[in-house]
């Protein structure tokens, strides 16, 4: 049992020091994230409120744990990290619409990767001061539930990293105008 929390601890420490590499040092949350606590992002999208024994018959154990408590899936091990169809992501706990295939890219971080959401009130961000540094958590406006971290390493034309779990995403594939 001791052994599994030091290696645990030894992890989270380890995914910290990489996150820093990976954003270059940068301590701040990106300009424009919610400060103490606000969120932004939160109008227009009626919530969804479910007991923790809803979600978790709702949920596989994976998704509960990624959406609900705010888990990570191991980097290139989701379905998503590397998959090229053309649709719609949607929240895998209550199937908001949330990223477009069109805005996906391979950011080579192992995880499903997008520069825009289909419309900024679709998502919530929140400080997370969490594994020993400040990030943009990104959640989904409808249920709250855990989506990853935005940062600003990603491409043209917003400069936007959404990194996500795949376990807290649902694909439908459609043709895209």
């Amino acid at each position: 049992m001791i052994r599994r929390v030091w290696l645990k601890a030894a992890l989270s420490g380890a995914a910290a020091v990489l996150s820093l590499l990976w954003t270059g040092g940068r301590l701040l949350p990106r300009a424009g994230a919610g400060q103490g606590g606000q969120e932004k992002g939160a109008k227009m999208i009626e919530k969804i409120h479910r007991t923790d024994q809803e979600w978790r018959s709702l949920l596989t154990p994976e998704q509960y744990r990624i959406l609900r408590r705010k888990g990570t899936e191991r980097a290139f091990t989701g379905k998503y990290h590397d998959f090229k169809g053309q649709g719609v992501y949607l929240c895998a706990g209550c199937d908001l619409e949330l990223f477009s295939s069109r805005t996906k890219f391979d950011s080579g971080t192992g995880w499903p990767s997008f520069w825009e959401p289909i419309a900024p009130e679709r998502i919530l961000e929140r400080d997370d001061r969490s594994l020993f540094m400040v990030r943009t958590e990104v959640l989904c406006a409808r249920c709250e539930g855990h989506l990853g971290h935005v940062f600003e390493d990603g491409p043209p034309p917003t400069g936007l990293r959404y990194c996500l779990n795949s376990a807290a995403l649902k694909f439908e594939a459609r043709e895209e105008s």
